[in-house]
């Protein structure tokens, strides 16, 4: 369904994962689906014509969670070109990697991340960390309260 002036509608419900780990995958969707069952999630394993995907789809995830090492265009790569495009402007952007060192997360955030992640190992931390940044971008979403942006490495 299209908003006003053709503009695609935004649906918050729905969160599309960049994610080339089938392993990550899994966990992502056990983690939502027992935290948030009311979402939909899409999965795609690689950022090659993924922003034409989000162009052209009708409904547009409010998040997208995105790995940083994806085979072809990296996360940054594929951040960027979402970050172009002034139409995907209300897509909020969160990096979900287990990339943990300084220089990625100075390039994530300069190439227009609305939050950057660290990947827990174990899968209580990564259910409650996927908790809390679903929760805040929707509560975001809805004229919530601001919070913090990004989470440090435990």
């Amino acid at each position: 369904m299209s908003g006003a002036a053709g503009e695609q509608r935004i649906d918050h419900d729905l969160v599309w994962v960049v994610e080339d780990s089938a392993e990550d995958a899994e966990a992502i969707a056990r983690a939502l689906g027992r935290t948030h069952p009311g979402l939909v999630l899409e999965f795609t394993d690689r950022g090659t014509g993924f922003v034409e995907r989000l162009l052209e789809a009708g409904r547009r995830p409010g998040l997208v969670l995105l790995d940083l090492k994806l085979p072809g265009p990296g996360g940054a790569e594929v951040l960027r070109s979402i970050r172009s495009r002034p139409e995907l402007d209300d897509v909020a952007v969160v990096v979900f990697t287990s990339a943990t060192g300084p220089d990625d997360v100075d390039t994530t955030y300069a190439a227009g991340a609305d939050s950057y992640i660290y990947k827990p190992v174990n899968f209580e931390l990564f259910r409650a960390v996927l908790k809390g940044a679903v929760d805040y971008w929707q509560k975001r979403a809805k004229g919530g309260e601001e919070g913090p942006a990004a989470q440090p490495p435990s």
